[in-house]
Order: C-alpha cells, then sequence, then structure tokens
C-alpha cells in the first residue's frame, strides 16, 4: 500500500508517542520506526485523495485547510532577492525547519519595468532570471510547502519605493496607494498581467497559494487615527477576486496594538506585525476578531540595516526565542520575517521617511535581517532555536515528515587581485546610451528615456559651461538634492566625501537646504561644471506625504554667483549590464583618479565557483558588477563593508570585477570568505 493510499486512521493512530514505563526501549524503538515509515507528506495528510474541497479557512480558535486543523508555521522568501539556483535548497532548509508555509511579496517595479511591458523571467533585463513567479509558488509545492502570497501593489520590504515603479511619478499629481484613477488603472493593468500567472495554483485548483494579502500595512499609510482609504482598499479586494484569486482566504496585516483595525476591511483576516510587544499585539488582535484564529504575519526575526549606522542591527537570540514561545503558546500560527532575507541586487535597496534628522535613512545592500537562515543561505543559531520550538507545538510533529535539510554551502576566500584598468567619468559618460538638453535642470523621472518612463534608478549628470570670478565663486543649489551631488569643474573635483553624520546638513547631501560651496575661478571665459546626482533610493516607508518624490535636481534653481544657470546636458547613468559590459576606452591603471571612474580587474578561476564575499574595506563608495551584474552599493561609512557574490554569477574561468567608485580607489579587489556586515 503507498503512502497515499493508506488510510489516515492508521496514520493518526501513530501521531503520539510516549514511552510507557513498561515498554522496553526495543519495543519503544520499533515503534518509532513504525511512526516514521508511516509518516506522510504535507500534501498527503491535508488532501489525501488529491482533490482538495475547501480551502484555508479562518474560523473559531484554528485555523483549517480542507477541513483540517491547521497551524501555519511560514517564514518570509522573497524570490527576487535569492539567486533562483538557490530557491529548490532555501525551500528545503525550510520544510528541515519544521515549516509547512512560504510567504513571500511580489515587486511591481521589476515585473513592470516600464508601464504596459511585463517581465516574468523572459524580457532580457538585468534582474529577469529572478522573476519568475510561477516557478517559483510551483517549486514550493514541489517542495511540500504552502503558500502565502503578498502582490502588493505596494510591498515596502526596504525595496525601491516599496516595490511601485518609478514611472508613476510620472504623473505630477499622482496619489499612490490610493483611490486616485490614474493609479487604480495602472495597478489594475499590473494586476491583469500578474494574477493570472498564478491564479490556477490556488490550493482549491491543486497548487499552494492557502491565502493571498490586500495592500500591505495599510493602517499605516495615514496621520493618526484619520480613517484610511477604504475605497482603495475595496478595489484592490474585488480586483483580486475578479482576476481568478477568488477561493484563497484573504488577510491584511499591520500592528494590532499600535493601528488597531485602521487598514482592515470586513470579512478580511486581520494579521500582526510586530518584533517585541507579542502579549499587547496578540491581546488586540483577539479583542478585535474574537472569533477567528490569530496569525503573526510579520514576526521580525531581526531588523535591517541603514548607511551611516554605527553597527549592524541584529536581535538577541535568547528574546527571539522567549517571544516566539510566547506566541506559539496562545495558539497563534506565525510567519517569520525573514526567514530568509536576502540581498537589494543592484539598485533596489529602499530608504526610510524618518520624522527627524537626518529625514532620509537609505538601507544597505545586505538584507541579511539577523534572519534565521543569513543572506547567503547559512543556518543560524535562530534557525537551530525556532527549529525546537515548532517541534514542541506543531500538532503533527511525527505525522508529517521533516525532511533533512542541506549541507552548508562552502565559501571562497579567492585573495587579492590587482586592479589593471580605468575609466576617467568623461570617457565613460561619452558613452552614454542618451543625453538631454533642457534650460532647466530636470529629476530623474521626467526624462524622455525607457520608452517615456524616465530614469529609473542609479544617476544623473548634470553639466554645464559657466564663468568663475576670481579668485572664486559661489554655487548655490536651492532646496534639497536628491539625494547626494558631487561637483567639478574642469574635471577637478570640489565636494568632499562623507565624513562624519553631521557632513548630511552640508552641501551635497539630502538633509541640507539651499546649501552654497565656493568654487575656485579661473578667469576663463567658460568653465565646464559638473554636478552629479545619485538616487540613493526612493522611499519605502513613510507618511503619504513622503511618496510623492522625485530624484536629482529639481526642487530649486541651481546659481552661480546668484545668477541663475540655464542650459544643461543631463546624462543618465543606469549602469544596465549591456552597458557596463559594452564599455570601451578603458586605460591601464597606474593610479587611482581623483573622483568617479570605472575600474576593472580579471578574476580566473580554475575550479567551479564558489560563493564570495567582495572586501570593500580599502573602497570609498561606488558600485561593483561582477561580469556586468550589479550586486550593489558600497560605501566606507558602514555598517555593511562587503558585499556578497553568489557562486552562480561567477564562471570557472574569466570573471570581470567592474567598479563604480566615486572617490577613491583601491589597487587591489579582494575576496574573503565570511560577511562583515558591521
Amino acid at each position: 500500500m503507498s503512502r497515499k493510499q493508506r488510510p489516515l486512521a492508521q496514520i493518526i493512530s501513530y501521531s503520539s508517542f510516549t514511552m510507557p514505563r513498561n515498554l522496553s526501549v526495543i519495543t519503544f524503538f520499533i515503534a518509532l520506526t513504525v511512526q516514521s515509515c508511516l509518516s506522510v507528506t504535507l500534501y498527503e495528510y491535508y488532501v489525501p485523495d488529491g482533490v482538495p474541497s475547501t480551502g484555508l479557512v479562518a474560523e473559531g480558535e484554528t485555523f483549517t485547510l480542507n477541513g483540517k486543523n491547521l497551524t501555519i508555521f511560514s517564514g518570509s522568501f522573497h524570490y527576487f532577492r535569492v539567486h533562483p539556483d538557490y530557491w529548490r535548497e532555501t525551500f528545503k532548509k525550510m520544510r528541515a525547519a519544521g515549516l509547512n508555509t512560504v510567504q513571500t511579496y511580489v515587486p511591481w517595479n521589476l515585473h513592470e519595468p516600464r508601464q504596459g511591458e511585463y517581465d516574468f523571467g523572459e524580457l532580457g533585463e538585468d534582474m529577469s532570471p529572478f522573476l519568475d513567479l510561477r516557478s517559483f509558488v510551483q517549486m514550493a509545492q514541489e517542495e511540500d510547502l504552502f503558500v502565502l502570497f503578498r502582490p502588493g501593489p505596494y510591498i515596502c520590504s526596504e525595496w525601491e519605493f516599496g516595490g511601485m515603479p518609478s514611472w508613476l511619478q510620472r504623473d505630477p499629481t499622482m496619489h499612490v496607494r490610493t483611490y486616485y484613477d490614474n493609479y487604480r488603472s495602472a495597478v489594475a493593468a499590473y494586476f491583469g498581467a500578474l494574477l493570472p500567472q498564478v491564479a490556477d495554483l490556488e490550493f482549491t485548483e491543486g497548487g499552494p497559494i492557502i491565502a493571498v494579502q490586500i495592500e500591505n500595512e495599510y493602517g499605516n499609510f495615514g496621520y493618526d487615527d484619520e480613517p484610511r482609504d477604504h475605497l482603495y482598499m475595496n478595489f484592490l479586494k474585488n480586483l483580486t477576486l475578479s482576476s481568478g484569486l477568488d477561493n484563497s482566504l484573504l488577510y491584511t496585516s499591520d500592528s494590532p496594538a499600535s493601528k488597531l483595525d485602521w487598514g482592515t476591511l470586513p470579512g478580511v483576516l486581520q494579521t500582526a506585525n510586530f518584533q517585541r510587544d507579542a502579549e499587547s499585539n496578540l491581546s488586540m488582535l483577539k479583542l478585535l476578531q474574537p472569533n477567528r484564529p490569530m496569525m503573526v504575519t510579520e514576526f521580525w526575526s531581526g531588523w535591517f540595516d541603514h548607511w551611516l549606522a554605527d553597527v549592524h542591527t541584529d536581535w538577541d537570540v535568547d528574546e527571539f526565542a522567549t517571544t516566539l514561545d510566547y506566541i506559539l503558546s496562545h495558539g497563534s500560527s506565525v510567519n517569520f520575517y525573514m526567514f530568509i532575507g536576502g540581498t537589494n541586487f543592484g539598485f533596489m535597496a529602499g530608504a526610510n521617511a524618518v520624522p527627524t534628522w537626518p529625514t532620509y535613512a537609505p538601507i544597505v545592500t545586505s538584507y541579511d535581517y539577523g534572519a534565521p537562515l543569513s543572506e547567503a543561505g547559512d543556518y543560524t543559531e535562530k534557525y537551530s532555536r525556532l527549529v525546537e520550538l515548532i517541534a514542541l507545538y506543531n500538532p503533527l510533529n511525527g505525522i508529517v515528515d521533516n525532511p533533512v535539510g542541506p549541507a552548508q554551502r562552502q565559501k571562497a576566500a579567492y585573495g587579492d587581485f590587482p586592479v589593471t584598468e580605468i575609466l576617467d567619468i568623461y570617457s565613460l559618460i561619452s558613452q552614454a546610451p542618451v543625453k538631454f538638453v533642457n534650460d532647466e535642470p530636470l529629476n530623474m523621472e521626467a526624462l524622455d528615456m525607457n520608452n517615456g518612463n524616465g530614469q529609473s534608478y542609479g544617476y544623473l549628470l548634470y553639466s554645464t559651461n559657466v564663468k568663475l570670478q576670481v579668485p572664486q565663486s559661489e554655487l548655490l543649489i536651492r532646496g534639497h538634492v536628491r539625494d547626494m551631488a558631487q561637483v567639478f569643474v574642469d574635471l577637478v573635483v570640489q565636494t568632499k566625501p562623507y565624513q562624519h553624520l553631521n557632513d548630511v546638513n552640508d552641501f551635497g547631501f539630502w538633509n541640507g537646504r539651499d546649501k552654497n560651496i565656493s568654487l575656485p575661478g579661473t578667469g576663463n571665459p567658460a568653465d565646464r561644471l559638473d554636478i552629479l546626482v545619485e538616487n540613493l533610493g526612493r522611499v519605502n516607508y513613510g507618511a503619504a506625504h513622503n511618496f510623492y518624490q522625485k530624484k536629482g535636481l529639481w526642487e530649486g534653481d541651481v546659481l552661480v554667483d546668484r545668477e541663475r544657470v540655464l542650459g544643461w546636458t543631463m546624462t543618465p547613468l543606469e549602469f544596465k549590464k549591456s552597458f557596463v559590459n559594452g564599455l570601451t576606452g578603458w586605460e591601464p591603471f597606474t593610479t587611482s583618479a581623483n573622483g568617479p571612474a570605472m575600474y576593472r580587474t580579471t578574476v580566473t578561476l580554475s575550479s567551479p565557483p564558489l560563493d564570495t564575499f567582495l572586501d570593500m574595506r580599502q573602497w570609498n563608495k561606488g558600485v561593483v558588477f561582477v561580469n556586468g551584474f550589479n550586486v550593489g552599493r558600497y560605501w566606507s561609512v558602514g555598517p555593511q563593508r562587503t558585499l556578497y557574490v553568489p557562486a552562480p554569477l561567477l564562471v570557472q574561468g574569466d570573471n570581470q570585477i567592474t567598479i563604480f567608485e566615486q572617490y577613491t580607489a583601491a589597487s587591489a579587489v579582494s575576496f574573503i570568505d565570511v560577511p562583515i556586515l558591521s
């Protein structure tokens, strides 16, 4: 008789073992062996005949799935932050921990990089290999996991613009996350492309999706207890149902102790997000929903880091375990946010709007999060502790198989490789695919590029000619710079690198308003003036007004000696893979440039590559490309000092490492086998 054919009663009869005093040790272990042989997969247990009749139901004290009680043990795992070659391995590690479910967000900005152009792995974009959402969901089922699906359209997640595409900002009156017409029409078009990708993968259709989230932490999107836009929330609910995801449980998530039911909808399950304050949040959740099961959709297993912070943020393992024990002992289901954090590859790290100085806090490249699995997928002490607690509270422990987890992946310290080539900033921008001329400086989003969608990410160089007075002139930028600026006069850098936290109040940084800088006069009829502005990441979390955001120079005029400067050439640098790999005009490297430049070296591997970490402690600030793929930003201010390089980005043979350094370069590129996050 096969597992699938075995009667459920026969399975249940071996569901709980405690050794009676008169039972011999040998007999006991025979019983355990029988129990092991009779254990089944999750899908065999919940769908013994292969045909589910009902999906996830949230009534009473406990969830039921196909009529059987289910305690959800879930982990957040974002497919767009982990190399797809490691998806299956990660699923196996989740099941080995005793999890029965995976939860994921869906980033709109990657799946619709240009309005009306959708990417589910086939568009040929730099991140396209990460975007086969359907395969990810199907693979979760293959590895015996259910799926909690969070399609947004806003996801927060410390991700650029909360996952929303930057082209939304081209509408001068755009109101994201509201019932505003143009936002609704954009969401409707996107959901019309996205949701059919997975609509037939609902549990009731034989797939793994058991629940779908409506929006994300909408109780936070507002001011105090001011009513939220429930027209918009109902629009999303109806859109989800009409797009084919109509047999899954719908839910929202917020922190009920502080946001009460502000972001909820009638009939939609309210769930909780929190870290330390389990008692107050679960008590409020039960008060708001006395006849429904409790679910912690985001039990924050650690935290994320901002650039300029003193240390890497983590959470004490004992406190983590104590809080988890409280959650499970009070009958709540749980999702670990994050179970594996992964990496904010490219320019995908977001930023937080903060109500006090320094007002804007950009997020680092690593999304390690202090999660049970590290950024590189390594087991941690938190993993071990949660395995123990899940085994203690899982009512199906011993009935459903828990596979053995994969071995830890080996890491490599490849050592130092001297920089061999340099490309100066003007040789770089001369190869930029597009340039724009306008009297006034334009923001990134306003540029007529990417099929009319504007510049999304990276840097924008503003260039003009001015006459500078002897001995010096004053350059004044009205408003704020969004987000950092470097100034050059006739190829010579005039701005200093960041050295102290108070520098963010000065010229060239986001917090300074109407700031000026002295420029040396030459007496020439005209001098070339260049201002390189970096987008450090659009805000992913903040109040409603924080989502009106554009990047570059746009808040006010640029003046030299109190005269308005007109006639600008704007050169966008998005550093796409095809552009980086196609650069020409490299010169032999002898010494670092004093300012922005590209640097390159070749790393030759004689054996199949392993995961490794780029040690950037001798460099200042910039971006690294591995075989043209943008692995993210580095910055000497920390706390992060290494960049994770997954082995699939490397090849056996020659690998090209290209670095855009904004200040002063080191003479070598170093690879080590451990991360330095603090």
